[in-house]
């Protein structure tokens, strides 16, 4: 492989921050700088006091306006992130059996945590290759359906739609909450972590809840199931309806996320958000669906992510070395999901990332890739 260090882009093809990862994705250096500005009032103050319970509060408020959370739909939040929820899910929210869609790394975990619950059914699994999308069946044995609105590792993004109405609907929104528009009458627990389109850190899950959901959480609490508290969304629910969590959160994730939201609501709402991240990644596709060399990874317009964007390159391009070359410019965390395994980069076009960067990156992109030619081309000397 070639030395990247050797290879200087030019200033006029770097973009003005150079982080496009799929997560942790970009912050604000402005956020960071607000953050900075609290001092000594946030940071290392109680959780249980006003000031904290005033930024849980606003994080709730705000995302029930973002996503236009219909009446008694509730917004919960807990340590741990949309992995810990997983587990929860499993002894708060599932009866017997759950379906999943698999499709990809992320997808494929839930089924795998489901099937290793021993108080669960064996969960039906409804599996497509990466790239593509399986569809949800309605099935009377099953009481949970499990959807993923954008596969991470894949760049594969579905519409929400309730399968059966005879079950409750979780939807995995971790890298499209904030950025993907969906009806929220679709679902009855949207969850996620805050570190992608929030523009946020990890470590945190946050879920929107139907009635029907709070029902259910409420219903298998009382039944005498075993729990531990941690995965008890009941718990959650509690805390929640305090404005806090049952043990103590990053303060830092929250204040980010809260600034976040507001970003996303002067934006235009989830809409506006929605439109900025597909200007932003049609310029991707648009690029790789001419490129002599360069091809969207997913064949189906209809399934292209608008946030996570995966380009497969022919042979004659070393993604391995394209990316060391971008990297070692300041251009960084567009390799591909270590486990896919294929000759791409994966890039990540959230909200917080202007268009006019993904521009840049492109055209860096197309620089990089004649200069690594031309090394290809030239004579080796012994």
């Amino acid at each position: 492989m070639p030395d990247a260090d050797a290879i200087r882009l030019p200033s006029n093809l770097l973009p003005s921050d150079g982080r496009f990862g799929s997560g942790p994705s970009r912050i604000p250096p402005s956020h960071l700088e607000a953050l900075a500005a609290t001092g000594t009032t946030l940071m290392g103050t109680s959780h249980r006091r006003p000031t904290v319970r005033g930024l849980v509060a606003s994080v709730q408020e705000g995302l029930a306006e973002l996503f236009s959370a219909p009446e008694g739909y509730e917004i919960i939040l807990g340590n741990g992130g949309a992995t810990l929820f997983w587990d929860a899910a499993a002894y708060s929210m599932i009866e017997h059996k759950s379906q999943h869609l698999a499709f990809g790394e992320f997808s494929s975990k839930f089924a795998s945590v489901v099937a290793a619950t021993p108080h669960l059914d064996e969960p039906d699994v409804r599996r497509a290759e990466a790239g593509s999308a399986p569809a949800a069946e309605p099935n009377p044995a099953v009481d949970t359906y499990a959807l993923t609105q954008n596969e991470t590792s894949t760049g594969v993004t579905t519409q929400v739609t309730r399968p059966s109405e005879d079950g409750l609907v979780l939807v995995d929104a971790t890298s499209a909450a904030g950025a993907i528009v969906f009806d929220p009458s679709q679902v009855d627990a949207y969850y996620f972590s805050p570190q992608k389109a929030f523009a946020s850190d990890g470590g945190l899950f946050v879920a929107m809840l139907s009635p029907r959901a709070i029902e259910r959480i409420e219903r298998i609490a009382a039944s005498g199931r075993a729990i531990p508290a941690t995965l008890s969304l009941l718990t959650a629910l509690e805390n929640a309806r305090l404005n806090q969590t049952y043990n103590t959160p990053a303060i830092a994730t929250l204040f980010l996320m809260d600034l976040q939201i507001k970003a996303l609501l002067e934006l235009g709402g989830l809409k506006g958000a929605n439109e900025r991240s597909r200007q932003a990644s049609d310029v991707l596709y648009a690029w790789a669906t001419t490129h002599a060399h360069a091809t969207p990874f997913v064949a189906d317009p209809a399934l292209r992510s608008p946030v996570t964007v995966t380009i497969d390159f022919d042979d004659t391009v070393d993604a391995k070395a394209l990316a060391a070359v971008l990297r070692s410019n300041g251009i960084v965390d567009v390799e591909p999901y270590r486990k896919l395994g294929r000759n791409q980069l994966r890039i990540a076009t959230f909200p917080a990332t202007p268009v006019a960067d993904v521009e840049r990156l492109r055209d860096a992109i197309d620089w990089v890739i004649e200069r690594l030619a031309d090394d290809a081309r030239a004579p080796q000397t012994a």
